[in-house]
């Protein structure tokens, strides 16, 4: 098999492509098991969207209690996911996975029991710490079980997932909050519903997907890696030949696999992260400031404080569930573009065609909202404004969904050298969670001393740097086998690239 940097031609390409060959149906489906994890983040981050007015009036909260008891889960999800990565390389990547099952499942049910604010701030880091080592696991298992021609693709399904389950709680919370309101507006979720307020229902629902996720864990095979990493040959090169297509070798593989193992070996020192670049890889870098500006261009506050910007435009309190519903809909649609394209133009234009997408819609944003009135939640934007505000924000969205948000992913779990992968992953996603917990807290105080302005011009800023940042710092990674990311860094020395040989 051919390791060029060009993407596999003739017969194992095409095939990948088509979708024709049983065994790369094996991978697919071993890849959405996966990505499972990926909805438990996705329904976790959106769920308690539902819940807070509810949990606000229960417990009254004021403001900062409030807007913490949202972001906290942010940082059990960052512990989990530093934590996940290196269990992964002692326990497995399965047995890890069906761990962050386990919190998901028990914090869900202690979630919808809970007393008062601060065991249920107790049980929301417990869910986060099982989300963040979902966040991790799942693309680093896909990039190690994938083929080559399809691990873009398939490392798509991570965002795909995490958008699903958004939408599948944001939804699942409209249901309940509506059988207790035909309005189902989101006080309505402090009704009760079987004996129980209805927002309790909203937490305690979400054992279903963990459920699912767990089984799933238990039913599938162990990463190829990991299985050699521990001498189980015969065992990985069974699981490799059931996701080959025809056209590729799987003993071939396995002694690539066993190559780069044995190099590690013998630079055992050379296998952490320490590098001489503010202590880190400088790889390990580019890896954290992919997932720092994937939240700082400030995505997750048009699904977590979306009631603002559309009350602002005009709608009532009542229709902020539909709005969400809708918004989460199309972060789901456009993923699809992404899936269908980063196997054809690779990960790099698309990034940077949705960094310039976002910064336009962002500024935009800044600019409508100049003409806003009023302060905090009760802005409200005059005449073509709030249009103007409505379809920036939606195609905001799509750029995101169709490039930053799925591609980051992908970037992650195939960018690290092999001997570090799974580590590496778990501090980036760290990263991840950790800048979503700033932009999440921040934008509240950031509204009611600014308005909307400050904040959006602010996200529009990041995005203009997430360009250049790509454009001098990001190696493409299209069509390259995982063994071969070693050297890719030397290969962009002196076209911008990050990251010296480690």
């Amino acid at each position: 098999m051919s390791h060029t940097p060009e993407p596999p031609q003739g017969g194992a390409a095409s095939a990948a492509q088509s979708g024709r060959h049983p065994h790369h149906n094996r991978a697919i489906a071993l890849a959405v098991a996966a990505a499972v994890g990926g909805f438990l983040f996705g329904f976790d981050s959106s769920v308690i969207n539902g819940a807070v007015d509810a949990i606000a009036v229960q417990f009254d909260l004021g403001d900062t209690l409030k807007g913490f008891a949202v972001a906290v889960a942010l940082l059990g999800c960052a512990f989990g996911a530093w934590a996940g990565g290196k269990l992964a390389d002692r326990w497995g990547r399965t047995r890890v996975m069906f761990l962050g099952a386990v919190l998901f499942f028990v914090s869900s049910i202690l979630s919808g029991i809970a007393f008062g604010v601060w065991d249920l701030i107790l049980w929301r880091v417990m869910a986060g710490i099982g989300i963040g080592i979902a966040s991790v696991i799942a693309p680093a298992y896909i990039a190690e079980i994938a083929p080559a021609a399809m691990r873009g693709r398939l490392g798509s399904l991570q965002q795909l997932a995490i958008t699903i389950g958004i939408f599948a709680a944001l939804l699942s919370d409209q249901i309940i909050a509506s059988s207790t309101s035909p309005t189902g507006d989101q006080l309505a979720a402090s009704a009760e519903l079987w004996g129980l307020e209805a927002w309790r229902w909203m937490f305690i629902v979400a054992v279903i997907p963990a459920a699912v996720y767990g089984i799933l864990a238990l039913m599938i095979p162990e990463s190829p890696r990991y299985l050699i990493s521990r001498g189980k040959r015969e065992e990985a090169k069974t699981v490799l030949a059931s996701v080959l297509g025809p056209d590729e070798d799987a003993e071939q593989r396995i002694s690539e696999i066993e190559r780069t193992i044995e190099a590690d070996k013998k630079l055992e020192q050379q296998a952490s992260l320490k590098g001489p670049r503010f202590g880190l890889l400088p790889v390990v870098w580019v890896g954290i400031l992919l997932s720092v500006f994937q939240q700082f261009v400030g995505i997750n506050v048009i699904f977590y404080y979306s009631n603002t910007l559309w009350q602002a435009v005009g709608f009532d309190e009542s229709d902020s569930f539909t709005i969400s519903t809708i918004t989460s809909v199309t972060n789901v649609a456009v993923t699809f573009i992404a899936i269908a394209l980063i196997d054809k133009i690779g990960r790099r234009p698309l990034l940077l065609i949705g960094s310039a997408g976002m910064a336009v819609c962002l500024g935009i944003m800044a600019i409508a909202f100049t003409q806003s009135s009023g302060t905090g939640d009760d802005v409200s934007l005059p005449g073509a404004w709030a249009p103007v505000a409505l379809v920036a924000a939606n195609l905001f969205v799509v750029f995101f969904g169709a490039t930053w948000g799925p591609l980051v992913w992908v970037l992650l779990g195939e960018m690290f050298p092999n001997r570090i992968r799974a580590a590496a992953l778990g501090v980036a996603a760290a990263a991840q969670w950790i800048a979503n917990f700033a932009i999440t807290i921040s934008f509240p105080p950031l509204l009611g001393a600014f308005g909307a302005t400050i904040p959006y011009a602010m996200y529009a800023a990041f995005a203009a740097l997430s360009f250049f940042f790509v454009l001098t710092k990001v190696p493409e990674t299209k069509g390259r086998q995982l063994e071969d990311m070693e050297g890719l860094q030397v290969e962009r020395k002196g076209r911008g690239a990050a990251a010296q040989p480690s």
